[in-house]
């Protein structure tokens, strides 16, 4: 089996990579179609995972009730978040969009069963996190399949793990890890929104490499 790429599919794997933004804003109300939904997850799905577990599922939220309990809950937690910081930072923080939870036309939320084939240790003996970490995997290929499809993807982290078991019906044993709101957007920004907002610049590759030892 030829296993190369041609130089076209390199260069769009790395535009791919360079040009996923974190979509907060901009939603337009337009559906996503269903075979590119299956696409997405599918995308999603075959992520690597840790002893090729697979340990996620995906809860595609489209109800405006489920929304709108998320959308309190984020708003109470920004609250909060927003105390943290003083003078021109928090006047910062309060104008920033983060998150776009009632505007995106699907949320998902991608979540970690920590209990799936638990015989299965392999790569877990010593580093039991490994689950979450292949989880986090799987969202990373979402949102580079989503933004290949045309579509935002924005993951929404102001929230409490414990309102979103609650909301979603998740069971003990089932983990929250992304919150992600989907959908068509007005426009893809040029470089990541924080940083064209000042909120914070992108740090130089060479200042955070190390060989050997650190």
């Amino acid at each position: 089996m030829n296993q190369s790429f041609s130089e076209q599919e390199i260069a769009t794997v790395y535009r791919a990579i360079s040009s996923r933004r974190d979509v907060r804003s901009g939603f337009l109300s337009k559906g996503i179609e269903t075979d590119k939904l299956k696409r997405v997850l599918g995308a999603a799905h075959a992520a690597p995972s840790v002893g090729f577990l697979q340990p996620w599922n995906f809860v595609v939220i489209d109800s405006i009730e489920v929304k709108s309990a998320v959308k309190e809950a984020f708003l109470e937690v920004s609250e909060a978040e927003s105390n943290l910081f003083e003078g021109a930072s928090k006047d910062k923080y309060d104008s920033l969009k983060l998150e776009g939870i009632m505007e995106a036309p699907l949320n998902i939320c991608i979540t970690c069963d920590r209990e799936r084939n638990p015989q299965n240790v392999l790569g877990r003996s010593v580093q039991s996190d490994m689950d979450l970490y292949s989880t986090v995997c799987a969202v990373q290929n979402l949102w580079l399949a989503a933004r290949v499809e045309g579509l935002g993807l924005g993951w929404v982290s102001i929230l409490k793990k414990e309102t979103i078991r609650e909301i979603l019906h998740l069971p003990e044993t089932v983990e929250p890890v992304a919150y992600l709101c989907l959908g068509y957007v007005d426009e893809f920004y040029e470089k990541p929104e924080l940083e064209i907002k000042g909120w914070q610049e992108r740090l130089e590759l060479d200042d955070l490499i190390k060989y050997n030892q650190w």
